[in-house]
């Protein structure tokens, strides 16, 4: 059985960390780099950047963030936004990166998965994949709808289907984020993430709507995720990863990584 992980996920722009709901209304955290390396030292099991604002504005990842958050994080972290090829990965992975996220381009070109799983390994390529509740239609299954280019843009895909497509593909990871619970700290959309989790064969990641660490315990054993994404919780709520692990422990005998 994996050891259940918890990341913390840093949404930046210009080296600044931000955090806002339904990916509206951010509010400035901190520097990129300090935030990190708190984290880090707080016991977080793994860390996600995403540089929210490279594929607006077309450019690639800010590669030095990259590399200077290498330089201060002992932990893996993975990178995300503004990556439009396989060399724009590769750059993020000489740079200190351990993983690399693919959201809108891998909708766009499919084929990038299986030409990063190829080149580096289905471990450093993690899907990210933001997915909006619809209802249950004969193009729906799932009742839910793959969304990209921070929801601003609707797929034909239905997201367990399109999850399932993208593992045969190559990727290695899934980071399932919910547009619905994105920031409201109510709670992991469950229903997907367990949908997704049943259907694929490879670690899923529940992403969107963390606010307690009962949120945390029913993504690992209703939604059977492999990982919980957090990100308010040590933001601005007073959480650290290793007080969530500690309760965790007190209440579960889930196996954690320590």
């Amino acid at each position: 059985m994996l050891l259940k992980r918890i990341i913390v996920c840093l949404d930046v722009i210009n080296r600044r960390v931000t955090k806002g709901v339904k990916f509206h209304d951010n509010k400035d955290i901190g520097d990129v780099v300090e935030l990190a390396d708190k984290y880090c030292r707080e016991g977080a099991d793994e860390l996600v950047f995403y540089d929210i604002t490279a594929s607006a504005e077309h450019r690639p990842i800010d590669i030095e963030m990259v590399a200077d958050a290498a330089k201060r994080v002992f932990i893996p972290f993975c990178v995300g936004g503004g990556i439009r090829s396989a060399a724009d990965m590769r750059n993020a992975l000489l740079a200190g990166a351990d993983k690399v996220s693919l959201n809108s381009l891998a909708v766009q070109d499919p084929s990038i998965l299986t030409a990063s799983a190829n080149a580096f390994g289905s471990q450093c390529v993690v899907l990210g994949l933001d997915a909006k509740k619809v209802g249950v239609s004969q193009e729906f299954p799932s009742g839910y709808q793959v969304f990209i280019q921070g929801y601003r843009t609707p797929t034909k895909w239905d997201v367990v289907e399109w999850a399932k497509h993208a593992v045969e593909l190559g990727a290695g990871e899934i980071c399932l984020n919910a547009i619905d619970t994105d920031g409201v700290r109510n709670g992991y959309e469950v229903e997907i993430t367990r949908k997704v989790a049943e259907a694929v064969h490879v670690p899923v990641i529940a992403s969107g709507g963390a606010g307690t660490v009962d949120h945390i315990i029913d993504a690992f054993e209703t939604a059977h995720a492999d990982a919980a994404l957090i990100a308010s919780m040590v933001h601005t709520d007073g959480y650290t990863c290793d007080g969530i692990k500690a309760e965790i422990a007190q209440r579960t005998t889930l196996p954690l990584r320590r």
